[in-house]
């Protein structure tokens, strides 16, 4: 931690500013603090791994420790020991696993990191419980040592263990649990072995039904207990040894429902035979009386005579208890003695380790007994430990810089170490006394240690069987309330002869054991009325014996720290309770840390870094000096006193709070020249933004222009386009507009057409028919078959000539189509066929008028010679010979006039058709649809010459025609009055 001020609340305050940005890891001199955020953090995996591997990151982390260890290790060939503490729920399990990981993958290649890594459910679930305080507690200390071949490769483990809570197999507190695995192989059992081990479920069961808590939140224990089979299969425990396991598993749980009935006034009582008895019989392969007389009675030895001696219920009830904690005692110790044998089979090793302690921290609880005595005594030798190394880090520091060592003092916690350990006056010497002693009580232990140890600084008694010890991390009282019992640890020799009789290979191992350390008991007497002819280690005596081993196995390494803190007693992330992490800080030496920094130089800094930090203070001259001067300059400077900082080879060292005068000093400096930066960037700022904003409108203007010249270009295409559309509207709108009127014209020319034929055809109907028409004078008379000839042939020519005009509409329409390819010759195409279809229909209107001129007159004549002819039939005598004159003489004339009209009928329809062709032929050879050596234009214009030759010339012979039709029609006229003379004639004839 980079902290000006070095005191108790800034250390507290980091840390909490850390974890609220979910940053659990902080370093603090040599020690890494882990805070456990009691969630899932993106912090961990083989991308982690790698960039710590690569030191691509420098920041605190059990990676970087870890890594640490390992480059350490192969390049001072020194073991290395990572010393992981904190209470119950701070984390350790964890940090431990995750060391191991971060190991396993840089040593691993072997296979061997894939068993060490299993080896962690089989520990959790025979060495973990529930508590009040954490799921997952480790209820004993561990010391996994992993070996490194030559190359670096991990190559074999060794675990050793420390203090396991037997009195949690028997006994259970309401809101915890026993150890899982109990829980797991009731849940997670399949029906065969269920079966076989007769297994009921954890409520059925007194030991565990003594607390109402079966299972932890999010956790499946069946699931659990499959894993654990898995674990067990690869460090190489048969399937056998698995079964006996579970089996004294099951023989621990069956004991605790083993009762008792009373069968004398004296209070005795033997066991009852019921299911549970039988079934632990069974179980540990035993005869059920056996099992009965060791656990209700006991034998003693008076003299060379033994005698046996009825046990009352209380007795029967602590033996019974006493054979369960043992059996699973020896049982975990079995455990771990075949992991050590499966992960060390025919490994080679090189005497390069790293070791992984993973032990209990400090605790301080409203009330402690004989399990916080031990575990606070061990972090007392390990807090000396940890104290050692640091002052040897800050020795070796000083000394390399060249400060005068002398001046700095530093305390230890030797006193309080002496108390427990000293001979033959110690609190565990005096415990181990007690503890032989017959009639010794907690009473009297608690009086003995009041009485010799009163004038000890470190030692306190209290009232009744209490008593204050002064630790390190602060003052604990214990109730010594149980202790003799603890210590003691006896199993009575009934019983150990009991397993040894067992014919399952597991008891009878663990009879062995407990003989082979009865053998080793050193100055143990035997109880004299407690009747035991085995006396062990007492637990005391035997840890302060693995600890001593211990404390000499990490002196021979270098350690490496990870204090784990807790944040809050309810597990619930981003919730930091300032008391109780202080509390842990003082209890893992973190603040340790901080007392010994602050009796020496805590605050060092290179001479370049402090030139450079510090040297602006100064004027030009002197700070353009070399880095050393600079520094020397500015202590002198600022008046800093000699006592208070010193100068080595490489860095200033500095007591605590100095190098906070000068960070007030630069940060009050770096403010006012913030200021004036401030000022003048802004002032900058400003004139660039001015600048950017005329720029911008520049640029906005082009772009507005550009955009208003592309907008107004589109809207005058849309223009352009709107007014072809209309154009092409109204063109449409009149071209139907002329059509309209065209078949209005045509359908009023057909009703007048047909009302002059209708006309015609009823003043014929309204003559009588008769014969020749002759008057006085000799007119021709007309007959009316030729009249009726002469109009057929009229009709044809109109109906030949309306052909014509349809065949000439055709021709049109093709010549309209290629209008759009030849706009010039369209143009003048357009032109010429307007030209000749205005003559063409004066030629066809002139004819048109000829035909019915004529046929008019025929019908005039025909008629009058009808009437004639009827009027003067009586009379044919007296005009004989005339008739045949006249009929002559009128027969020839119009037989000449059709004769004529007929020759201008063919004439013309001869004509049309080679102009129509002509004009066809030219348009095709125009159009490139037929190749023709020709000028189509020169032949178009001599088509027109010829046009207008015959056009002229045909007119001519027309008009010539009409004038002859003319005086037909003067004849006809005088016929008319002829025929009005004979009618008043005939009149006058009949009247």
């Amino acid at each position: 931690m980079q902290l000006s001020y070095l005191n108790e609340p800034s250390v507290l305050y980091d840390l909490e500013y850390r974890y609220n940005q979910d940053v659990i890891y902080t370093k603090a001199g040599p020690v890494l603090v882990a805070i456990n955020p009691f969630k899932k953090v993106d912090l961990y995996g083989n991308d982690y791994i790698d960039a710590y591997k690569r030191k691509t990151v420098e920041s605190p982390h059990v990676y970087a420790i870890t890594d640490t260890a390992i480059r350490e290790m192969i390049r001072d060939e020194v073991n290395q020991s990572i010393i992981i503490s904190g209470e119950s729920g701070a984390g350790k399990t964890e940090t431990a696993k995750i060391a191991m990981q971060y190991l396993a993958t840089l040593g691993g290649g072997s296979g061997i990191e894939y068993e060490i890594l299993k080896t962690n459910p089989i520990l959790e679930a025979f060495g973990n419980a529930k508590t009040l305080r954490n799921d997952n507690s480790s209820r004993f200390g561990k010391l996994i040592e992993i070996h490194f071949s030559e190359t670096g490769k991990i190559s074999g483990a060794n675990i050793q263990t420390f203090l396991l809570e037997k009195s949690r197999v028997v006994q259970c507190t309401e809101g915890e649990r026993s150890y899982h695995i109990f829980y797991q192989l009731c849940s997670g059992a399949s029906p065969a072995l269920k079966e076989k081990l007769n297994l009921r479920r954890a409520e059925e069961y007194k030991y565990l039904c003594q607390s109402s808590c079966f299972s932890i939140s999010r956790v499946n224990d069946a699931e659990e207990f499959r894993v654990v089979m898995e674990a067990l299969d690869v460090v190489h425990i048969s399937k056998e040894d698995q079964n006996s396991v579970f089996a004294m598993l099951a023989a621990v749980l069956w004991l605790g429902n083993v009762s008792f009935s009373v069968i004398d006034n004296e209070n005795h009582v033997e066991p009852v035979e019921d299911e549970g008895l039988q079934t632990v019989a069974k179980l540990i392969e035993c005869e059920i009386e056996e099992l009965k007389l060791a656990l209700s009675t006991r034998k003693m030895r008076v003299g060379n005579d033994s005698i046996v001696q009825k046990l009352t219920l209380s007795q029967a009830i602590d033996t019974r208890d006493a054979l369960a904690k043992s059996i699973y005692a020896c049982l975990f110790e079995w455990l771990v003695e075949q992991i050590n044998k499966s992960l060390a089979v025919g490994k080679r090793r090189t005497g390069r380790s790293i070791s992984i302690l993973d032990i209990y921290g400090f605790e301080s609880f409203d009330r402690n007994s004989f399990e916080q005595f031990c575990i606070n005594y061990a972090n007392e030798r390990l807090q000396q430990h940890f104290n050692r190394h640091l002052f040897k880090l800050e020795q070796e520091e000083y000394i390399q810089d060249g400060i005068d060592w002398a001046k700095v003092d530093f305390d230890d916690n030797q006193d309080c170490l002496s108390l427990f350990e000293k001979k033959p006056l110690g609190l565990l010497s005096l415990l181990d006394e007690e503890s032989t002693f017959p009639n010794g009580t907690d009473l009297t232990f608690a009086n003995k240690l009041k009485q010799h140890l009163g004038p000890n600084s470190s030692f306190r008694g209290e009232r009744g069987k209490a008593f204050t010890v002064c630790h390190y991390a602060g003052e604990v009282t214990y109730d010594t309330t149980g202790f003799l019992e603890k210590n003691r640890d006896l199993l009575h020799l009934d019983s150990i002869q009991l397993l040894s009789s067992c014919s399952c290979h597991l008891p009878q191992i663990f009879a062995s054991n407990m003989l082979t350390q009865s053998e080793k008991s050193i100055g143990g007497t035997l109880h004299k009325s407690g009747g035991a002819e085995s006396q062990k280690l007492s637990v005391a005596r035997k840890f302060k014996g693995q600890l001593f081993q211990l404390m000499l196995r990490l002196e021979n390494t270098t350690p490496h720290f990870i204090r784990c803190i807790k944040p809050n007693n309810v597990q619930s992330p981003r919730l930091y309770e300032q008391g109780l992490v202080l509390q842990q800080l003082r209890c893992c030496g973190v603040l340790e840390v901080v007392r010994i920094s602050r009796a020496g130089f805590p605050t060092r800094m290179s001479h370049q870094k402090f030139a450079r930090r510090y040297g602006f203070l100064l004027q030009e001259s002197i700070a353009s000096q070399d880095p050393l001067g600079v520094s020397v300059a500015i202590l002198h400077h600022f008046n800093i006193l000699p006592e208070m900082y010193q100068v080595g080879y490489t860095k200033l060292f500095f007591r605590t709070g100095q190098i906070g005068v000068l960070e007030d000093t630069r940060n009050r400096t770096l403010h006012g020249i913030l200021s004036v930066q401030s000022c003048y960037r802004g002032h900058l700022a400003r004139r660039h933004l001015k600048e950017l904003k005329r720029g911008i409108s520049v640029l906005q203007s082009f772009a507005r222009g550009e955009k208003a010249r592309k907008e107004y270009s589109i809207l005058i295409q849309r223009h352009r386009a709107a007014i072809s559309i209309q154009k092409s509207v109204k063109a449409r709108i009149a071209s139907k507009r002329l059509k309209n009127v065209c078949d209005a014209s045509l359908t009023i020319q057909s009703v007048i057409r047909g009302w002059l034929v209708r006309r015609c055809s009823g003043d014929i109907g309204l003559m009588k028919p008769g014969g020749l028409t002759a008057n006085g004078s000799g007119e021709v008379l007309v007959k009316s078959s030729f009249l009726a000839e002469l109009q057929r042939r009229v009709l044809k020519a109109e109906a030949a000539l309306r052909e014509k005009e349809e065949e000439n509409d055709i021709l049109h329409q093709r010549l309209q189509q290629y209008e759009n390819r030849w706009s010039e010759y369209e143009l003048k195409m357009k032109s010429m066929e307007e030209v000749w279809q205005r003559q063409m229909r004066s030629l066809q209107s002139s004819l048109s008028i000829a035909k019915k001129s004529l046929a008019v007159d025929d019908s005039e004549r025909n008629s009058d010679a009808s009437v004639n002819a009827s009027d003067d039939r009586g009379y044919s005598w007296e005009v004989g010979s005339n008739n045949t004159a006249n009929e002559s003489n009128g027969v020839r004339p119009m037989n000449a006039g059709l004769s004529v009209i007929s020759r201008l009928a063919e004439e013309f329809e001869q004509r049309s058709q080679v102009f129509g062709d002509d004009a066809k032929f030219l348009v095709e050879v125009k159009s490139g649809q037929v190749e023709a050596s020709l000028d189509p234009d020169r032949e178009l214009r001599r088509l027109k010459q010829m046009f207008e030759a015959w056009k002229k010339d045909y007119g001519g012979r027309l008009r010539e025609t009409k004038v002859i039709l003319t005086k037909l029609g003067n004849e006809g006229a005088m016929d008319r009055v002829k025929k009005k003379w004979w009618g008043r004639r005939n009149s006058t004839r009949y009247s």
